[in-house]
């Protein structure tokens, strides 16, 4: 992996186990807390060539099903006092689990294209 994408997974990692610190007021937090560390590891685990390929394609493709599945039925915004409570709260949830795909995935890619170079 380069310089460019090592650094931009150590990035990530840590800001996605930053984003599983603050779940701690979450309705839902263990969750939360655990997809978001797990994203961080993966993330991480990538950047120092720890994990196989298959983990991050499988974590996005789950943050990908994960969005669809989590995304409000009508979605208001991210900020409290725009709209219902649920619908930012959910909204908020499903674009967190998008963020997880696109950084996984690109992960993915990345690693792919690496391997094909060698």
């Amino acid at each position: 992996m380069n310089t460019l994408f090592k650094v931009l997974a150590i990035v990530f990692g840590i800001l996605f186990l930053v984003s599983a610190g603050l779940q701690y007021n979450d309705p839902d937090p263990l969750l939360w807390v655990t997809i978001w560390g797990l994203a961080g590891i993966i993330a991480l685990g990538c950047a120092f060539d720890k994990v196989p390929t298959s983990v991050p394609l499988v974590a996005g493709i789950a943050a990908l099903i994960g969005f669809f599945y989590t995304y409000p039925e009508k979605f208001e915004g991210f900020e409290i006092g725009q709209g219902d409570i649920k619908n930012v709260e959910e909204g908020r949830e499903a674009y967190g689990l998008m963020i997880i795909a696109i950084v996984m995935l690109m992960l993915v890619f990345k690693a792919i294209r690496h391997r094909s170079k060698v």
